[in-house]
């Protein structure tokens, strides 16, 4: 059997098919590689021994002691079977529990009499102290103090489990395919290893399944983190070296073009920010090689003004733009906000536009077929300089005169596959300008966008308005609840506007929640079963209740585009007070009037998105104000969420929290992915420096050896880790 194979073979074959289905099913686990790099969550120890007179409560412990009786006891008439084992060293007395099938083997194996080694944790029960289904080793009368040191003293893995499949079964599973951990294939190329004085990957394997110390923990924990960061970043330096190679057209801006003619229309000048970032895009703009560059900036740091000016300088080089937003309430946005910020230079081809005026056309799936043609054609012709859309830009019909930039905004809810299908439109590749306005810590950048330059806007322009942030606990304090609706109306009466955002739409069939009294606060004991509120009904209940006489409206995902559209407007000119809304509001819609936010049900919402929901209030020279409304306990982890959002303003805090909070996988895009994340060991936010090293270390390999030929089980790592489906999907962020 070749080095390779022996990892690659399937689980049923060394552990049977029944223990392989579980395996696969419910861990995701198929070979021997993948079991070998399920690693245990933590390890246990079994405690040194102790006196039966000296044992702790809810601790535990190991103790040697000869059995003084044993007895088994029936209950629940007679269907229930107990064994209760009484233990003595001289010291004291301590009880030891089993139930059901369980009993027959200690029965058999611990006679009155005999001595052996018990680990467990200590409990009360019917004041004695107690183990309930100890772990026991019968120790015979050779059994020297070897035989007991060795057992008290070992780390007792804990394995990431699930049901039919509890840890010490993984263990045994484990333990079965361990001796092949020997054939496992080095990723780390020899020099990188010894420079950083790291084992053998069989070593590290062996270490972290069965550590004799905790400093072997330590170690294996080490190496590999580093094969998970090294391999990833490999992957990642190789997708740019590749993207590198690739021919581009230089788009420069023309001066006395459309760009000067948009920047002599500014009413306001740039932030220093802005202009460092355009600096930077213009520089790639430039180049023969295709820009691909993240812009990430805070909520309102004005990434769509810097994203037109770039799309602009394309159009006076003579190319075309697309930008591809994820909903069509925010492609009706952007088109709408572009073209009101250019006026006149936006009318191309008509009467009143400007010299060097352009088109700006919207194409999304639901506009009706006549205006569909005109948009086509003025893309294929060239006619339209700017092109805004969503998913609908991607379909094969759609064609370029010209493609020169690609602008992806939101781009974690777009996949790698879409982004190169709209990239594939070009004659010649285009630049590709990635925008997000979710706060993204470094490491996340370097391992999940790490085939893109980084740019950063954290500077927010003058005139924004700070948000004061408060948490509003509906169950412990119901009037605080009814004190937000207060301060909405106020909102109102000073002119300005407001949103309340609910998790759910609200459905037909959902008659139980339509019975429940929405906005008023609810009893504790039903906060976890009731359905997250709904826009319908919390709409309804506004208008017939605190918020009566508003102008209260509704907007959500399940609308005909042309009535999201129709809505948008009226609250964008004044004519709504309130807007009851699910989260299509979250990126992108900009009403500088709206003051105020109310979330409902704030704790089922992540930290990011609350942050993004946040910042569509404050935009205008007002104070913005967003109330988290929540039923969550005030001990518990949802409101220490919501107190931590109120508390900051700052979304790369924010988004550190939101990360700690959860899996790795989801921050490698594995929901958009369907791939299992490779991360097992790697904690993005954790660790950095190995991250950041690992980096340079692949920089510098694949800038020698591009294609790996010199490091074969680097390759056939790669292969293993990251299959081509996986390395496409790796910057899914």
């Amino acid at each position: 059997m070749d080095r390779v194979s022996a990892l690659d073979e399937p689980l049923k074959k060394t552990l049977g098919p029944a223990t392989a289905k579980v395996m696969a099913e419910h861990l995701d686990l198929h070979t021997v590689g993948d079991l070998l790099h399920h690693y245990p969550r933590r390890y246990e120890e079994r405690g040194q021994l102790t006196k039966l007179a000296e044992l702790p409560l809810d601790e535990d412990v190991t103790v040697v002691a000869q059995v003084a009786d044993s007895r088994v006891l029936t209950f629940n008439h007679g269907r229930g079977q107990r064994l209760e084992i009484t233990l003595t060293d001289g010291s004291g007395r301590l009880q030891l529990v089993f139930f059901g099938r369980g009993i027959h083997k200690p029965h058999k194996e611990l006679p009155p009499g005999s001595r052996g080694m018990f680990a467990g944790k200590v409990s009360v029960f019917n004041r004695k102290l107690q183990l309930a289904h100890p772990t026991y080793v019968p120790l015979g009368t050779d059994s020297g103090e070897d035989a007991v040191d060795a057992f008290a003293g070992k780390l007792i893995p804990i394995y990431p489990a699930c049901k039919g499949l509890e840890s010490w079964k993984i263990t045994k599973a484990v333990d079965a395919v361990l001796p092949r951990a020997a054939e496992a294939v080095d990723p780390l190329p020899p020099a990188l290893r010894e420079g950083r004085g790291f084992g053998s990957l069989p070593e590290a394997l062996l270490k972290v399944h069965r550590p004799e110390t905790r400093a072997d923990i330590e170690d294996a924990r080490q190496r590999l983190k580093w094969d998970e960061a090294f391999v990833l970043q490999v992957a990642l330096a190789r997708r740019r070296h590749a993207d590198a190679q690739l021919p581009a057209v230089p788009r420069r801006p023309v001066a006395g073009g459309l760009l000067d003619a948009f920047d002599a229309k500014l009413p306001f000048t740039l932030t220093d920010g802005q202009q460092k970032v355009t600096a930077e895009i213009f520089a790639d703009l430039a180049t023969e090689h295709p820009m691909h560059r993240l812009l990430q900036g805070e909520v309102g740091s004005g990434k769509t003004l810097v994203a037109l000016r770039a799309m602009l300088a394309v159009v006076d080089a003579g190319g075309q733009a697309a930008m591809l937003a994820p909903t069509e309430v925010l492609a009706q946005q952007h088109h709408r906000s572009v073209t009101e910020m250019m006026g006149e230079l936006a009318q191309g081809g008509m009467l009143g536009g400007a010299e060097h005026a352009t088109k700006v056309v919207l194409l999304t799936g639901s506009m009706g077929a006549a205006a569909r043609r005109r948009a086509l054609l003025d893309l294929v012709t060239g006619e339209a300089g700017i092109v805004i859309g969503t998913h609908a830009l991607i379909e094969d019909k759609v064609q370029f005169h010209d493609l020169g930039l690609v602008v992806v905004d939101e781009q974690h809810r777009f996949g790698v596959e879409q982004r190169d299908a709209l990239r594939s439109k070009g004659k010649q590749p285009p630049h590709l300008l990635v925008m997000t306005a979710t706060p993204i810590p470094r490491t996340v950048a370097m391992t999940v966008f790490g085939d893109l330059e980084t740019s950063v806007l954290d500077q927010l322009p003058a005139g924004r308005s700070p948000i004061a942030s408060h948490v509003v606990p509906a169950q412990d304090k119901p009037h605080f609840l009814a004190r937000a609706w207060e301060r909405v109306r106020e909102e109102v009466e000073k002119g300005h506007q407001a949103y309340v955002v609910c998790p759910r739409i609200g459905d037909d069939e959902d008659e139980k929640a339509k019975k429940k009294p929405a906005v008023e606060a609810k009893a504790a004991e039903n906060a976890e079963k009731r359905p997250p509120l709904a826009v319908v009904e919390v709409a309804e209940q506004l208008t017939g209740g605190p918020l009566q006489g508003l102008r209260i409206e509704v907007l959500h995902g399940r609308m005909q585009p042309d009535d999201k559209d129709a809505v948008m407007r009226r609250f964008g000119a004044g004519e709504v007070d309130v807007l009851v809304a699910t989260t299509v509001i979250e990126v992108g819609v900009n009403v500088p009037n709206a003051t105020a936010m109310v979330i409902m049900d704030a704790d089922r919402f992540g930290v990011s998105q609350l942050h993004q929901l946040r910042g569509r209030v404050g935009r205008g020279s007002a104070p913005g104000l967003c109330l988290l409304v929540t039923d969550a306990p005030e001990a518990s982890p949802a409101r220490a969420r919501l107190g931590a959002v109120a508390a900051t303003l700052d979304g790369f805090e924010l988004s550190r929290i939101d990360l700690e909070q959860r899996r790795e996988g989801d921050v490698l895009g594995q929901a958009q992915s369907g791939v299992r994340s490779s991360l097992r060991m790697l904690a993005v936010i954790e660790d950095e420096e190995v991250i950041a090293a690992a980096r340079e270390e692949a920089v510098a390999v694949v800038g020698e050896d591009p294609g790996l030929a010199g490091y074969p089980e680097l390759r056939t790592a790669l292969d293993t880790l990251l299959d081509t489906e996986r390395e496409q999907y790796l910057d899914k962020g």
